[in-house]
């Protein structure tokens, strides 16, 4: 049996955290940070917006929830990007899941308002959440 050290101990800890923190401050992720959470609040708010909720609760509780979980993700990254960038992969599969649910979601009516809300939040959402993953990658690619 060998005793390894802490890992706060790790003297590549620190470098590591300021890599992280490094490309947290690039405009790429802080513009991408403030898209997935206005896109997260569009997909939330999308059902009253434009007066679909009535119409499909169905689809106006997932918006809810999975707008608020994309917001949620949104300010997550831009306070503490270096223990959350590991999530980041889940904004861009949200995006999706608002695009489909329109579609797949039992009980839901098409209608325009609700294809074009969820079609434009999810594609933000898509673009957002690859743009936070972008950095991270970015700065493993130079290392």
């Amino acid at each position: 049996m060998s005793s390894s050290a802490p890992i706060a101990g790790h003297p590549d800890l620190t470098e590591m955290r300021l890599r992280y923190e490094r490309a947290a401050e690039t405009p790429t992720a802080q513009v991408a940070d403030g898209f997935t959470v206005l896109g997260g609040l569009f997909v939330a708010l999308s059902p009253w917006i434009t007066g679909f909720h009535a119409v499909t609760p169905s689809l106006m509780v997932n918006n809810l929830v999975t707008g608020l979980t994309a917001t949620v993700l949104g300010l997550s990254f831009a306070a503490a990007y270096h223990r959350t960038h590991g999530i980041a992969w889940t904004v861009p599969v949200l995006g999706v899941w608002t695009i489909v649910a329109v579609f797949v979601m039992s009980g839901t009516a098409v209608t325009t308002s609700s294809v074009l809300c969820n079609v434009i939040g999810g594609a933000v959402l898509i673009l957002a959440g690859l743009g936070t993953m972008a950095p991270a990658y970015a700065t493993r690619a130079t290392t």
